[in-house]
């Protein structure tokens, strides 16, 4: 193969030329990647709804819930499907494998639709839907919300509305949902007995209205000269022509105002609601699209909305809620601070131990590789982001491995007496190949989190990819740049050849000889050492991903299960008064009927239910975020006894929700139940966890109406017309729309107030006859009370129930759960058949994501084995290399538990990679001992003068690696991984330079014999 080091050399303008060309494509690169706070990742769940107005929850289980599961159930690359069913609605979770690509989850979504299509005939009559929501995983990082004094709601939404048009015309806007929008309603309000005494029928007055409020064409007439639409006046435009609407009855022509009350107002019940800083609001979320600059997208809108700001009338304030640009610029500065920390902290070492000019190559070399590996992110869109970020640090820690060794190499044999362009193309003859292969094997280490098919490996997908460039980008860098600039920069030692080698590189050559004299004590206790260590392994704490470092709080509030909106608007309001002045809190905004939108990619999002709130507080730093954590846990509990409330940070990595999870299925509703009490009752004797709750397990009350239907019949009703009536009645029902400006406002038919909310008033309610009498109901029905579940969750068409827990300040669930196992298992096995319990939460995410990763190691394996085979050609040296890799171990251990830093995803990733580092070492070192043995040395002192020349450069790759890692190692998602690699490859370098060698010896069964004076390098 050529010499790619002295082709650099020959051709010194060119590749100048490239140097140049490369800086100023990494600058422009770097100011045009995208900037966002977390990798993109696929939220695989698409949301199949469909509603069956006026059925039960049994009925709408059974005929719509069970249909479409079935069919659901054919969904290719399915995981699971989750549903929770109420009467007459139905919500499906079509949730996919974590293996399923882009392109796969885009053909499934199109094939769910196509599937549950075929069997829409088959659907029981009345059904609306269903509906498929697959954009579940958009993400709304800005927020705004416009409050007003002194206008109304429609008001204010006319302002919203403009300003949403004018948002959407911004680069790199995708969408914007409005959040909190009350639709207007016109309400026909009647009362049954004044109608009744008038002789009106309720059908012909509803008929009336819709006769009047049409669009369809009266025609066109054709002239010679032009084209005449006709068109028939009628249609409403406001409540005012509706409530002047004619009709006719008893032979005389009575208006609608004389006899009903219309008014113009919202929805009644309210939609679901947004509250900002305690006050009603109307809010403006914006989603950026795929591979925008969040940087450049909120500048924009900060810019627009500054001149819209300016022309919004007085009264009408818009406050900004969530601004994830702001977020990302602060995260961004951060570890850019952290990337320049690392290269200094490099370059401190470069220049002490190596000195002025082959630091300075080694500074160059750092620019250099970075102004490469830009350009290729952009083409490759991995954009500036929490993970590409922790890689860059994380390889900037690797990359200077192999410009170091080309440095010393070139340093040593300019110290020979070799000539600058002799010394600069020796490393390439005698380490390229072995630097190559050593990165070839530490870019396989990071494969697992490449390839790893799930969720969280897609989340840290491009720690492989940043890694993995930056690696094979520094080689070439290595072999290319920096021969060049050793050319132009170094100068030969002044120092004779047989200068004092300084008292470190003594104490190791004497510790060395002293270890390999003592060989079989050096490998026991190295042995002993990793036995120790991997039994001390459980004493590491578990945990999935840390809590986010983000100043928000979210709380969240479940109310009992039956309960109105109105009840959550009364608790949302009380939680608003709680907050409202408090220090720590910078602002506050508050989702009433709803889960919070997805502002933040790992968030957990909630779907519209009555009976939930949730609160995102932004503390005004971290500090104030845990102070005002442990006052609001303390405030739910004395004030909102019945709710279950929790107070927690964001999440990192994917959405889990309640930390502990368990859930208990099987095919009786009443079975489940019971065991889920006996589970709940075993976990709350666990100190550690709290707030012990179900998703679903309160029965609520309902009204049961039994129909006489011989007396019925009698009286010439059905049941049908008896439903028809009573929804009209208590409900309302939509009888036409009044067309307003963009809106559509529906005509709402229903009785008076003192009718619609009184079961007392039921049972005298008036019905009407078909003769034009009127009867009251409890003449033909009786009224009782019952008893049914509100909803049910279902899972893989399984009744469900989940019992769901929250931990104490510093525990992790995995240990939690740990500590419970024997009681539940005892549990489980007093299940009669078809019950199950099973683990969720975060446990089951971290079991699914580490499977994930494992299932990858044997290709990580197979790559390193042939990579070795490739260089080694030997099965003995293969195994040498590879007997050094697991003793890597002894330091993770030690430091994760000196450290306190708990064993988590990301850990188990930076152990995985630290495989890699280590045997590249290896690979270096045995590949210079046999270099000494091909010189006619045996293998004790080839042992010997191999691991001393090599000392330096594997020391310093080694400390430059642990110290880089020093600004991250603080932070909380990257500092676990941080700590396992600075103590794993700290404590492996040791033993790469001590047991190795030692190994070697005794393998190759080498004696010390007499020693060659000429074989002490310099």
């Amino acid at each position: 193969m050529i010499n790619l080091s002295e082709w650099a050399l020959k051709h010194r303008s060119l590749v100048a030329y490239i140097m140049i060309v490369a800086v100023f494509a990494g600058v422009f690169s770097y100011f045009r990647l995208g900037r966002s706070e977390d990798p993109a990742f696929i939220i695989k769940t698409m949301v199949v709804q469909a509603a069956w107005p006026g059925a039960t929850v049994e009925e709408t289980l059974k005929q719509v819930t069970e249909r479409l599961e079935r069919k659901l159930q054919e969904t290719p690359h399915l995981d699971f499907l989750r549903s929770f069913t109420r009467a007459g609605v139905t919500t499906i979770f079509v949730n996919l494998k974590g293996s399923a690509n882009a392109k796969e989850v885009s053909d499934t979504w199109y094939q769910v639709r196509k599937n549950v299509g075929d069997i829409r005939n088959t659907l029981p009559a009345g059904i609306v839907g269903p509906g498929f929501n697959d954009d579940f995983g958009d993400t709304f990082g800005i927020i705004y919300g416009f409050t007003s004094d002194g206008f109304t709601h429609r008001e204010l939404r006319d302002h919203v509305e403009d300003i949403r048009s004018k948002l959407l015309l911004v680069p790199d806007v995708s969408k914007i949902e409005l959040l909190g929008a009350q639709d207007e309603k016109i309400f026909v309000e009647f009362s049954m007995k004044e109608l009744a005494s008038l002789g009106i029928d309720r059908s012909a007055l509803i008929a009336a209205l819709q006769a009047q409020n049409i669009v369809r064409p009266a025609g066109t007439i054709q002239t010679g000269y032009e084209s005449l639409s006709l068109r028939v006046s009628g249609a409403f435009v406001s409540e005012q022509d509706v409530a002047n609407t004619n009709f006719v009855a008893g032979g005389r022509i009575l208006r609608l105002s004389d006899i009903a009350r219309v008014r113009r107002d919202y929805s009644d019940p309210p939609q679901p609601q947004f509250r900002v800083n305690g006050e009603p609001a109307i809010g403006l979320a914006i989603a950026m699209r795929e591979g925008g600059d969040i940087l450049a997208l909120g500048a924009n809108i900060k810019q627009l909305m500054a001149r819209i700001t300016a022309d919004l009338p007085v009264g009408i304030e818009p406050k900004l809620i969530a601004d994830q640009a702001v977020t990302v610029d602060g995260a961004i500065s951060e570890f850019m601070t952290s990337l320049l920390q690392a290269i200094a902290i490099i370059l401190v070492v470069s220049f002490i131990s190596l000195g002025v000019r082959p630091g300075l190559i080694i500074a160059l070399s750092i620019p250099l590789t970075l102004a490469i590996v830009f350009p290729i992110m952009k083409m490759a869109g991995i954009d500036m982001q929490r993970i590409s970020l922790g890689a860059l640090i994380i390889a900037l820690a690797l990359l200077v491995d192999d410009a170091m060794t080309t440095t010393d190499a070139t340093l040593n044999r300019l110290a020979e007496g070799d000539d600058k362009v002799e010394a600069a193309t020796y490393a390439f003859r005698t380490y390229a190949f072995a630097m190559l292969a050593g990165t070839l094997v530490t870019i396989a280490g990071f494969v697992p989190v490449g390839f790893a098919a799930s969720s969280a490996g897609e989340y840290t997908f491009s720690l492989f990819a940043v890694v993995s460039i930056a690696l094979i980008v520094s080689w070439f860098v290595a072999v290319i740049f920096a021969p060049l600039l050793g050319v132009i920069i170094l100068r030969p030692p002044k120092a004779a050849k047989n200068a004092d080698p300084g008292r470190i590189f003594r104490w190791y050559r004497n510790f060395l000889t002293f270890a390999m004299r003592a060989k079989w004590l050096t490998i026991f206790v190295s042995l002993a050492l990793f036995a120790a260590s991997f039994l001390a392994l459980p004493l590491i704490p578990r945990q999935f991903f840390p809590s986010s470092d983000r100043p928000e709080l979210l709380v969240d509030l479940s109310l009992p299960q039956n309960a109105s909106i109105y009840a959550s608007e009364t608790a949302a309001q009380r939680l608003d008064a709680a907050l409202k002045g408090d220090p720590d809190v910078a602002r506050w905004s508050t989702y009433v009927g709803r889960g919070a939108i997805r502002f933040y990619l790992p968030l957990n999002v909630q779907l519209p239910n009555n009976f939930f709130t949730q609160g995102v507080i932004v503390a005004k730093d971290v500090a104030a975020r845990e102070r005002l954590r442990l006052k609001l846990e303390k405030i739910l509990a004395e004030e909102f006894p019945s709710a279950i409330s929790r107070v927690y940070p964001l999440e990192l990595g994917p959405p889990v929700g309640w930390p502990v999870q368990y859930r208990v299925s099987g095919p009786d509703v009443g079975q489940v139940r019971e065991i889920a009490l006996k589970l709940a009752q075993i976990i709350a004797t666990n100190p550690k966890a709290e707030k012990v709750n179900f998703d679903w397990i309160e029965p609520a009350r309902q009204v049961r109406i039994r129909v006489d239907q011989d007396e019925a019949r009698l009286l010439g009703l059905s049941s049908q017309a008896l439903a028809s009536v009573l929804n009209t009645v208590i409900s309302g029902s939509s009888v036409t729309q009044v067309r307003d400006d963009i809106y559509l406002v529906d005509v709402i038919a229903r009785a008076t107030d003192e009718q619609r909310v009184s079961l007392a008033t039921l049972r005298t309610l008036q019905v009407p006859l078909p003769g034009g009498q009127t009867v009251p109901l409890s003449q033909f029905a009786t009224f009782e009370y019952e008893q049914e579940f509100p909803l049910i969750w279902r899972r893989d068409r399984v009744p469900t129930l989940t019992v769901q827990a929250d931990i104490v300040a510093g525990a992790l669930p995995e240990t939690v759960v740990t500590s419970l196992s024997p009681a539940v298992e005892t549990l489980i096995k007093t299940l009669p058949a078809s019950y199950h319990i099973v683990v969720g939460g975060t446990v089951e995410e971290s079991k699914k994501s580490q499977a994930s990763v494992i299932a990858v190691v044997p290709v990580m394996l197979l790559i390193m084995l042939t990579v070795l085979m490739v260089q080694l050609k030997s099965f003995q040296r293969l195994f040498l290399v590879l007997s050094v890799a697991p003793l890597g171990l002894i330091g993770v251990v030690a430091a994760l538990l000196l450290s306190g830093r708990p064993l988590g995803f990301v850990a188990i990733l930076g152990i995985l990679a630290l495989l890699g580092m280590i045997t590249k070492n290896a690979v270096i070192l045995i590949g210079q001992i046999e270099a000494e043995r091909s010189q006619g040395k045996n293998a004790w002192h080839a042992a010997i003068d191999a691991s001393s020349s090599r000392f330096r450069p594997i020391m310093l790759t080694a400390v430059s690696t642990v110290l880089g890692m020093i600004p991250i190692a603080p932070t909380v998602f990257w500092g676990p991984m941080a700590f396992a690699i600075m103590g794993g490859l700290l404590v492996a370098t040791i033993l790469t330079l001590i047991f190795l060698p030692t190994l070697y010896v005794a393998w190759f069964k080498g004696t010390e014999g007499p020693s060659d004076p000429s074989s002490i390098p310099a």
